[in-house]
């Protein structure tokens, strides 16, 4: 319980001062009397002396229950109209204003109600002033709308911290087709605020970024980068990448300088699942060499028959009738052949994207990936720049970094040299170091192998992907210049210039589930970063759970999960995760009466087991939420060790942060937070409805915590540590 100082000296005061003035009056009395009458006043009060000792008690217990009460319905009484009031500044919808027991308090309270009132009635006027002026631009963003939902791609835009701040319907379905498994809790992949980088490599993200920032300091006008991937579930994706530029500032577009990178804010991705397409192709290409090899032994057999021809019982003109018919059709039985391979080989290796790229940004890009893995000196100084190449250039600096890592590791190289020149159509791209004492055998094993980078593996091989390119690679020792080199031979693009691709977002199209002040709102991976960025900036996962029980470490189990989000500062109701559990132990009655969770009800759903992994996949990179957080989090702490999840990222506990922001109220509930921030209370006692009426608590919190001077993660996490309530330990 919470201990007041000031309620405590209210008590104890009126005992002191009956204390002193009872000391006082025998002092001064004392003062007066002589000696003899000083000795027969204390020979009468002494045998009564516990008689004066109760009274003194009975007067200080009596004062101080009085004082105490005074203090707390007139002494703190402003403390606590002054909390009102700041919710009352704070909120749009704010509970009325309850005035004091005295008439001063009341009157006060009165007056401050009608400037709420005059302020409430400008704000409206705005508001509807501010709508009038916005219906223009909601009819662009309903024409939007509509032509996004027409779109047969997916579409998906994200910030540059990979956030997604819109999408379309159609993305939608598909990321909900990708997911693996059943989709416990109905969370889904996609949601606004969450990570593309759940379903999308983020180091490919990162190269198609850095490629298209390429272009876009050289000038296009349309820069786009395109790739291949696979989700953890095997599907394969190709998606199409393009930049959502930022808006220059003034000063910038003023004196711009060509050196410096064009700002972003964010990128836009297109997606198309082509997973069916290549079986399909695989399908033709099995049946082409199928086609192929059957072939081949029927031209066996032919080649049999004319050898079986040459019984020199025929007569020459017959044999040699026989022998022109059965060689043509050998002939054109071959050519047919061949050239089906060729097509069918051809088909194989133009599957994978290519894109048309500047050999000197490729370069470029792969010195700066080699320096940065192995700490070693790549120089690139003999480099055509006019050279264009059609290259998967992901794949290609993942081999050449594969290559890189093998030299340092195993023969200690620091200083490596890329080159790259025009030969006889093609472009030759050397990887070239000083000349090492190394064996053939090694070097095929180095091609062979798996591609490591770091701490990363690929299933491609450095053979895969030169194969990818239909180019070849060797490795050559040049004993005159005492250097080695691993050599590619890679195809050259068809065009000087890159093929930028057309606009992927038109201007006048909105999809259906879009929030763009996502733009504003990053954050960094980093734990202090993290704990220096504003409150209203972060995303939020704010759950609830029922319990069979309130002791988690006496055997009591979660029944239920539920939990919304909360994402630049907006309650995201569609964004919601709830899923009953099986706790296989009995539900007590007592607790069936708070919560209406039947026993019934609980049989055949998912063990903790597998609800847990599924809502910390939902709570991922967000900061989680709850009210009595401690209460909670013990129940989930005390799973970890069964279902391997740990929940390790910060806890904001509506509880305490109520307690920092209102030291003079008596009670902390959810009802009562609620009921003084003006919150209605909607499907208490089930954990998603407490998860709503928690993320609309805090909500409500997070200006008045801004008022209070707490803006920051940080800032939060200490001040709620801070309190009193924080000592609550289950």
């Amino acid at each position: 319980m919470k201990i007041d100082k000031n309620q405590i000296l209210a008590a104890v005061t009126p005992g002191l001062l009956v204390a002193l003035a009872l000391g006082g009056t025998a002092a001064l009395l004392a003062l007066t009397l002589s000696p003899e009458e000083r000795a027969a006043a204390w020979a009468l009060l002494e045998p009564r002396i516990a008689l004066v000792f109760m009274l003194w008690l009975v007067l200080a217990i009596a004062g101080g229950t009085l004082a105490q009460r005074l203090w707390h319905r007139v002494g703190a009484a402003p403390g606590r109209l002054a909390e009102a009031v700041q919710v009352l500044l704070s909120s749009d919808t704010p509970a009325p204003l309850q005035g004091e027991s005295s008439a001063g308090g009341r009157a006060l309270a009165q007056a401050v109600q009608a400037l709420v009132q005059q302020r409430n009635a400008l704000r409206a006027d705005i508001a509807a002033q501010v709508a009038a002026a916005s219906r223009e631009v909601e009819q662009e963003r309903n024409r939007l709308a509509a032509l996004m939902a027409e779109l047969t791609q997916s579409v998906v835009v994200c910030n540059l911290d990979g956030r997604v701040l819109l999408f379309n319907a159609r993305a939608r379905l598909q990321f909900r087709a990708l997911s693996e498994g059943p989709q416990i809790g109905g969370a889904e992949a996609l949601g606004l605020g969450r990570s593309i980088y759940g379903v999308l490599d983020r180091r490919l993200v990162a190269h198609a970024l850095e490629a298209v920032q390429q272009r876009l300091q050289r000038g296009a006008a349309h820069p786009a980068a395109q790739f291949v991937t696979a989700t953890r579930g095997g599907q394969l994706l190709r998606v199409s990448l393009a930049p959502v530029r930022a808006t220059p500032q003034a000063d910038a577009a003023e004196a711009p300088d060509s050196a410096t990178p064009e700002p972003l804010n964010g990128f836009v991705l297109m997606l198309d699942n082509i997973t069916r397409d290549v079986a399909d192709d695989t399908a033709r290409d099995q049946l082409l060499h199928g086609v192929t090899e059957g072939q081949r032994g029927s031209l066996g057999n032919l080649q049999a028959a004319v050898e079986l021809l040459d019984d020199p019982a025929l007569d020459a003109p017959l044999r040699e009738r026989f022998h022109a018919v059965i060689r043509d059709e050998i002939g054109a039985m071959a050519r047919r052949l061949n050239d089906a391979a060729q097509q069918g080989l051809h088909h194989i290796k133009t599957r994978w994207p290519l894109e048309d790229m500047l050999g000197a940004d490729l370069v470029a890009a792969a010195a700066r990936r080699i320096e940065g893995q192995l700490q070693a000196r790549v120089l690139a100084n003999d480099v055509d720049m006019q050279l264009w190449l059609k290259v998967d250039s992901f794949s290609l600096i993942q081999a050449l970094q594969h290559l890189a890592g093998r030299l340092v590791d195993e023969y200690g190289v620091q200083r490596l040299q890329l080159r790259l020149a025009h030969h006889e159509g093609r472009a030759q791209l050397d990887l070239v170091w000083a000349v090492q004492a190394m064996s053939t055998e090694t070097v095929t094993a180095w091609e062979t192998e798996p591609i490591q980078t770091g701490d990363e593996a690929s299933p491609l091989t450095v053979r895969d992907v030169v194969e990818r390119h239909a180019g070849a690679l060797w490795f050559e020792r040049a004993r005159v210049r005492q250097e080695a080199f691993f050599r590619f031979l890679l195809p050259l693009a068809g065009e000087a210039a890159p093929l930028e691709a057309a606009a992927l977002v038109r201007h006048d199209s909105r999809p259906e589930f879009y929030d763009f002040d996502l733009f504003r709102h990053t954050g960094g991976s980093a734990s202090q970063a993290l704990a220096d960025t504003p409150l209203a900036e972060l995303a939020y996962t704010v759950f609830d759970t029922e319990t069979t029980g309130l002791e988690p470490s006496a055997g009591d189990e979660i029944i239920q999960i539920g939990a919304t989000r909360i994402v630049a500062a907006k309650l995201r109701r569609q964004e919601s995760f709830e899923q009953l559990v099986d706790p296989q132990r009995s539900v007590p009655a007592a607790g069936v009466a708070i919560h209406g969770i039947q026993p019934e009800q609980l049989q055949g759903q998912p063990l903790i087991d597998a609800v847990l992994p599924a809502f910390h996949a939902f709570a991922q990179d967000t900061v989680l939420v709850a009210h009595n957080a401690a209460f909670d989090m013990r129940f989930l702490q005390l799973k970890e060790a069964r279902t391997g999840v740990k929940f390790e990222q910060p806890v904001l506990d509506t509880l305490l942060l109520s307690a920092v922001l209102h030291p003079q109220q008596d009670s902390h509930r959810l009802e009562a937070i609620a009921q003084r921030l003006g919150v209605p209370v909607l499907g208490r006692h089930t954990a998603l409805g407490d998860a709503m009426v928690t993320a609309e608590v805090f909500l409500k919190m997070l200006p008045l915590l801004q008022a209070a001077g707490i803006s920051t993660l940080g800032q939060a996490l200490e001040a709620s540590r801070a309190t009193y309530l924080a000592r609550v330990t289950y």
